[in-house]
């Protein structure tokens, strides 16, 4: 555990960062061209621990297969290893032994996997037996909970003997992140077709083709620099580089949210320049295609003190953390909250007479979630402030202290 304080910020910024290449892109890219064939050359691959785990286990053939704690690289290498018909032990953290996987294994069954659960039904460790292919041509996979179990199940569907149709039920969540992986997939030649008024997805049985693939920067990594902009001094800006101006990723949105809360963005050609500009007086989102944001939206709206109402939050509670608590808990050190409103459903930012941004060295808790430290750490705009376990950062954007330390004095 590391701790780290940041002192607080008395005058205005200005800086260019380099982000960190998209995990989320890295990931997906490494399993479709494992699925190629692996000849294919990618370049800007994520840093992030994520991304280096999942390039190991892909290289590194053991009976054992340890994400840590990498829901995507669970999830992904779990399906491709079962197609491919892998014996493999499925396993990581305590925290991912407790990560729900139950409707990920049901689809790899009904197609042909033969896998078990080691120790509780319904999440890992997993121990994969082998594939035998069911003949099945049509799967139904609930849309609502996460869309990685979707995107696990479509990269390995071109490799199925006649192709695969997905139908999805319930509420779709996270669209963005499946069509990225179908954007990606077509990449590496695969034939998919979305129909999203009918909840239907088709993917062409067709061997996938040899690709060259370049990450975009991370959105995600992006956000926290968004925050900074808004809370900095008056005056201050950051170009962000590496940022595509028509970007497969959902975590995108964080244009359109910081609009409302004070950072307007110019795409440059080389990436995007945040400049300040007044905040509105509100702010209604869903987030159900952008989960990952709430964190960093949730500490800007409250220290502006704008209303927020938030939606589409429910999957944070199964993520590194459940990361609504750990939202509430440490805004609480403040005077503000994240104050459910309707059961599962819709959120309230609460600032109210007794909020005070201006406690020195306030201790903030990671709860081993790298993104509770890094969308608190903005709080340093306003006052000197503890990061108790700076070390959670590496699971996706590993120099983000260097990058901050630009701005920030950081001891």
């Amino acid at each position: 555990m590391k701790k780290l304080l940041l002192h607080k910020v008395t005058k205005p910024f200005q800086v260019d960062i380099l982000l960190p290449a998209s995990k989320s892109e890295s990931n997906r890219a490494q399993i479709l061209n494992a699925l190629a064939g692996g000849k294919g050359l990618l370049t800007n691959l994520s840093e992030a621990r994520d991304t280096q785990t999942m390039q190991r286990l892909l290289i590194l053939d053991g009976p054992v297969a340890d994400v840590l704690d990498a829901g995507t690289t669970m999830r992904f290498l779990t399906a491709y290893y079962a197609v491919l018909g892998k014996k493999k032990i499925m396993t990581g953290t305590a925290r991912m032994q407790e990560r729900p996987i139950g409707i990920l294994v049901d689809a790899l069954r009904e197609l042909g996997a033969d896998i078990t659960y080691q120790k509780n039904e319904g999440y890992p460790p997993l121990e994969l037996n082998g594939f035998k292919f069911s003949g099945k041509k049509d799967l139904t996979m609930r849309g609502d909970v996460s869309s990685q179990f979707i995107s696990a199940i479509l990269m390995i569907a071109p490799t199925l003997p006649e192709g695969l149709t997905i139908h999805l039920t319930g509420n779709l969540g996270s669209i963005p992140y499946i069509e990225m992986t179908i954007q990606q997939m077509r990449q590496f030649g695969a034939e998919v077709t979305a129909d999203w008024e009918n909840r239907t997805i088709r993917v062409e049985a067709k061997p996938y083709a040899t690709c060259d693939y370049a990450i975009e920067s991370d959105w995600s990594g992006a956000s926290y620099w968004y925050s900074l902009v808004a809370l900095g001094p008056e005056g201050s800006e950051v170009e962000l580089l590496g940022l595509k101006e028509n970007s497969l990723q959902g975590d995108s949105a964080i244009v359109d949210i910081m609009r409302q809360l004070g950072v307007e963005s110019t795409f440059t050609g080389r990436g995007f320049k945040l400049t300040q500009i007044p905040a509105s007086g509100h702010l209604e989102w869903d987030f159900t295609h952008c989960p990952d944001l709430a964190q960093t939206v949730s500490v800007v709206a409250a220290m502006k003190g704008v209303p927020a109402i938030f939606t589409g939050i429910e999957s944070l509670k199964v993520k590194e953390t459940d990361r609504v608590l750990a939202i509430q808990l440490e805004l609480q050190k403040f005077g503000a909250d994240l104050v459910e409103v309707t059961p599962n459903e819709k959120y309230q930012i609460q600032v109210g007479e007794s909020t005070d941004w201006n406690k020195p060295e306030t201790i903030i808790h990671t709860y081993e979630d790298h993104r509770m430290a890094m969308a608190f750490a903005p709080i340093a705009m306003r006052t000197d402030l503890i990061i108790d376990d700076a070390s959670v950062v590496a699971k996706s954007y590993p120099r983000f202290w260097d990058d901050l330390s630009k701005i920030i004095e950081i001891s």
